[in-house]
This record gives C-alpha cells, structure tokens and sequence, in this order.
C-alpha cells in the first residue's frame, strides 16, 4: 500500500487528483462512468451570484492538441445551488469545492458568505479571471490591486479553505502569487485558460462568437507546469497544477515539479474515466519505484 494522501491548507485529501472547474460539472454528470468517492475532490463548475445565460453560441472549438471555450460561466446562481444542487452532491465521500466566480468584489464575498455554512463544502477557488466591471472589463487576475482586493475581501469573511485560481494572461505570474498568499490564500491553482482565437477562413468571421477565448488541453501543459515550478518555489502555501493533464505521467511532472495536488480537465471530455485512470496510474508508478508517501515525490524536481 502506497499513501496518496495530500493536505491542502485544512483540507484533506484522501490522493492528489481533483476536478478542474467547467469541466466536470457537478459531479453527478460523471457518476455513470467512475465512482466519483474515489477522487481526491470535485471543484464544480463556477457559482455567480446572479443566475447567468453564458454567451452566445459558437462558445467552442477545437485547435491542435487543445481547445477554446467561452462558455461564459453558465449556471442558475448561488441560491439555486444551494436549494437545489448541493443537497444532491453533498452525499459523495469526496471533497465538494466551490469555485467562485463575480463582476465585482461585492460579488465573490457575497457567493462566499452563501456557501460558508454549508458543511459539505469545505473550501472555496476563487475564479480570479473574471472581467471587474468596475475596473473597464480588466480580470481581477491581471492586476495586483484587483487580486489584493478581491482575494482580501473574502478572507475577511470566509474562514474555510481558501483557494486561489491564478491567470496566467500576465507578465508575472509570481509577483500574483505572492499578492494572494499575502492577502490570506491557503493555497493556489494555476493555471487558468490561455487567451486564443481562431478564425473561419471560408466566411473571414471569428470561430468563437466572442471573437477570444480560453485555451485548454495538452497545448498549455509545458507553459502550466513552468508557471507550477516558478510559483512552488517563491510561496509557502500548496500549488495545484492545472491544465494539459491527460494522464498519470503528465500529473506525475506536476507534483514532481512543486504541485502538492493536480486538476484534471479537458481529458473529462475526452475520456470520463480520465481522474481514475490518473490515481491509478499514479498509485502504480510509487508501488514501482518504492515510493511510499506522495509527499516524498511533491518537489522533488533535480535542477
């Protein structure tokens, strides 16, 4: 028996493989495919404030070893989530974490304050990548005063597990970190989609009805896990590595890099049974190698 076992701030985690948000919705959608009581956790799709329609379609399309998305935070609101969803998803052994998303910093500490007495809930990721309507449309993620604010407010008011979901649309990635951890983050997932587009060459017209989007997948790996690297070796707090992680080697480089826990995405689309076959495949690779604690490869890297 090898412990896959990782703390995240006060969160347990019984092995190091989580959802990523947007792409494993609720959970629930998944239980067909996997049992969803072996994952390490489910961060479900974001929760405004305000139900929100989301943007018009084309709001995806492939590119070459990835994808683009626009989907603009689809859902029915916090209090539909909490009458509705939660009571349904709060039943699985597993860490149930809600990511965040708003407008304004009124916004994200008003979803918190609705979900911090919900006892299945044990921590929050705060989408930091939203456009601050007050601010000109600049996500809170891109500047260090958005971030400060945003991620101080709610550390006044939420006193669970607090996650940060870091941007990387910014010139240093390290420099936010340091912002969040300051502000009281228990911990960092990085991170975010790319900004990209794509482009229709029979109509000239952009793929995507917003023009932009973000891109997902294996194309942003080897830019995800330098950002893992660089932000694990300048912070205290756990990192959680994001984006490209198809399989239990490309999670491997993750921890091995600084990452105590990992996110799984767009390879939810691809295979549902993606989360599982990682924990496995992980779980093979220490049994193999004579590694009997997680915690003895997060880190680890040689350089």
């Amino acid at each position: 028996m090898v412990d896959l076992s990782v703390r995240i701030g006060n969160l347990y985690l019984k092995n190091p493989v989580l959802t990523a948000s947007g792409t494993f919705g609720y959970g629930e959608e998944f239980s067909d495919f996997i049992d969803l009581n072996k994952l390490g956790g489910i961060i479900v799709k974001s929760i405004t404030l305000k139900p929100r329609e989301g943007n018009p379609y084309p709001r995806m399309a492939e590119t070459p070893s990835g994808m683009l998305n626009t989907v603009g935070l689809q859902n029915k609101g916090v209090d539909y989530f909490v009458s509705y969803i939660y009571p349904r998803i709060s039943t699985y052994n597993t860490n149930i974490i809600a990511n965040v998303s708003g407008s304004t910093v009124e916004e994200y500490v008003e979803v918190c304050k609705k979900l911090i007495n919900l006892d299945k809930i044990p921590a929050v990721e705060l989408n930091v990548s939203c456009p601050n309507v007050k601010e000109g449309g600049m996500a809170f993620g891109v500047s260090c005063s958005g971030l400060k604010m945003v991620v101080s407010a709610v550390r006044k008011v939420y006193n669970k597990t607090l996650i940060v979901k870091l941007s990387p649309n910014v010139t240093d990635i390290v420099e936010l970190a340091k912002i969040a951890e300051e502000e009281g983050a228990d911990a960092l997932s990085l991170i975010n989609t790319l900004l990209g587009m794509a482009v229709d060459i029979k109509t000239r017209r952009p793929v995507l009805s917003t023009i932009t989007g973000g891109l997902s997948g294996p194309a942003i790996k080897p830019v995800s896990l330098r950002m893992v690297w660089q932000v694990a070796n300048a912070v205290k707090v756990p990192v959680i590595g994001v984006g490209g992680i198809m399989n239990y080697a490309d999670a491997l480089e993750f921890i091995i890099a600084g990452a105590s826990a990992i996110q799984v995405g767009t390879a939810n689309f691809i295979d549902p049974k993606a989360t599982i076959k990682i924990i496995k495949g992980i779980e093979n690779y220490m049994i193999e190698n004579k590694i009997s604690s997680i915690s003895n490869l997060i880190g680890c890297l040689k350089t």
